[in-house]
């Protein structure tokens, strides 16, 4: 009895086993952990969505930044509406041909508008190099994607570039060689936003006008109106299809790319740029074949300042128009006469001195090696280059070797 009443206090004062007790404690303890996990998840969570929240404002506050000119260079706004070109000056012989020009270096740039170049150079331009061009303000958000996610992240460096034509000119006109990886990397946000500022004070015509104008297509051929002529003997107008993709096709990297000395290199390139035509719709299949198919062939014209008829009229022309006005002092004690001369050339010739009596509205003086004037000149063409072949003629077959018999034998 005493023991039946032991396991009745035993029941009844413990109601639980003591093992499902330490069940439920353990439970209750589970579900408090999994109650905390989401909590500290939630908060990490939290603090990514503030770090990139952060970068994005960081970001958009260092463009601005840039935009404004307050980091990095940003060129005045009169800059940009009116960007600094630097033009060759053309001579025109009376029956309308092109006789030469004056230019320093690498200058030999000539004016082309958008009208006078063919259609196919600005549907190859935009199918290569900026398929968007048409839709953007100056960046291309998923040109910049892809670039991040294929050639960074991928590492496929085949899958091409995000820079906009617009950021392509940027660079031309304003961005300055740079040297590094830190300084090219500021480099490219300058550039983004100088694109901005561009597409708002300039249509896209005019953006594409001016790119062409810029470009340097090697051998002194500075813009697309010295490139037709330089490789193919002709006017931007005049271009075919594979040509225009020819040229099109260097703007990726005209020393690779370089018809002159590497064909058949440029020639697959040419038929990159096809392809691409054909994928946008500017050209049928069947064109693309046919143009792939196709030989790379140059007219090529090595162009110089001192190319073309006439050379020593057009010196002579050069020195007239630079001329200053006659000072006493500059002149020799024998020069006396060439001082009396000069000075009524002076006062009686418009063309003497031209650039010191016709300054530019602002006051400055013109530059015939880089503000593309056009010189018309009395000379015709024709007549100069028969007068010119019958002296070469002359020369040749009788003074030169007379001279070289009378030269013979002699000392000096």
């Amino acid at each position: 009895m005493p023991q039946q009443g032991y396991n009745h206090q035993t029941n009844g004062g413990q109601s639980k086993n003591p093992t499902r007790q330490n069940s439920s404690k353990q439970a209750s303890r589970s579900r408090g952990q999994k109650g905390k996990k989401p909590r500290r998840h939630r908060g990490i969570i939290a603090t990514l969505w503030i770090l990139f929240a952060s970068v994005i404002i960081g970001i958009f506050v260092f463009l601005f930044l840039i935009y404004n000119g307050v980091i990095g260079y940003m060129p005045p706004v009169e800059e940009l509406k009116n960007p600094t070109d630097r033009f060759a000056s053309v001579l025109y012989s009376s029956d309308g041909k092109e006789i030469g020009r004056y230019f320093v270096g690498t200058g030999n740039r000539v004016y082309a508008d958008f009208d006078e170049v063919s259609p196919h150079v600005i549907d190859a331009l935009i199918s290569t190099e900026d398929v968007r061009f048409e839709d953007h303000s100056g960046i291309d958000m998923r040109g910049l994607g892809r670039v991040l996610v294929k050639t960074v992240l991928m590492g496929n460096k085949n899958a091409g570039g995000g820079s906009t034509l617009t950021q392509q000119l940027a660079k031309q006109l304003y961005s300055p060689n740079s040297s590094g990886l830190l300084s090219r990397a500021m480099q490219k946000p300058i550039e983004w936003m100088i694109a901005v500022k561009l597409e708002r004070y300039y249509s896209k015509e005019e953006i594409i006008k001016m790119y062409l104008n810029q470009f340097d297509f090697l051998y002194n051929a500075v813009g697309i109106k010295s490139a037709a002529h330089v490789y193919f003997g002709k006017a931007p107008k005049d271009l075919k299809i594979e040509e225009a993709a020819t040229l099109v096709g260097m703007v990726k990297n005209p020393a690779y790319y370089n018809p002159v000395r590497q064909n058949e290199r440029t020639r697959q390139r040419r038929n990159v740029v096809l392809a691409q035509m054909e994928k946008n719709g500017k050209i049928t299949k069947a064109e693309l074949d046919s143009l792939s198919a196709l030989p790379l062939t140059l007219n090529f014209n090595r162009v110089d300042a001192k190319d073309g008829i006439a050379p020593y009229f057009r010196e002579e022309l050069r020195r007239m128009l630079r001329a200053q006005k006659p000072v006493r002092e500059n002149y020799r004690g024998w020069e006396a006469q060439k001082f009396i001369d000069d000075s009524i050339a002076w006062e009686t010739n418009p063309l003497y001195g031209w650039i010191e009596k016709n300054p530019k509205p602002d006051g400055s003086k013109y530059d015939i090696y880089s503000d593309g004037l056009k010189i018309y000149t009395t000379i015709d063409s024709r007549m100069q280059k028969y007068a010119e072949e019958a002296v070469a003629e002359h020369l040749g077959g009788y003074l030169q070797p007379a001279f070289f018999r009378e030269k013979r034998g002699t000392k000096g």
